[in-house]
């Protein structure tokens, strides 16, 4: 296995502020999809930016494919409302 990030991003710049109840219905259903990938041991962290700009998503996939499949199957992606980028990604342990 391989690491990788995905990065989404909102469909405007105010989306936190501006969240319709369909959207975040959609949005939690996009936070239960990272629960159950953390629950299986594929991802190592989540969280975005405070001011709302981007969520990151730093996961482990065998290969890019795979990675851009499970990028692709998050429900906030499947449904259009987030773009999102996938990269390779390597963690430096600073310890």
């Amino acid at each position: 296995m391989a690491d990788f990030i995905y990065r989404i991003l909102p469909p405007r710049a105010d989306f936190v502020a501006t969240i319709t109840p369909a959207e975040a219905e959609l949005m939690g259903r996009h936070f239960v999809y990272l629960q159950g990938l953390h629950a299986a041991g594929r991802v190592r962290f989540v969280g975005r930016a405070e001011n709302g700009d981007f969520g990151l998503v730093v996961f482990e996939a065998a290969d890019l494919d795979a990675a851009r499949s499970v990028a692709a199957a998050d429900p906030a992606v499947a449904a259009g409302l987030m773009q999102v980028a996938v990269h390779a990604f390597r963690i430096v342990d600073m310890g």
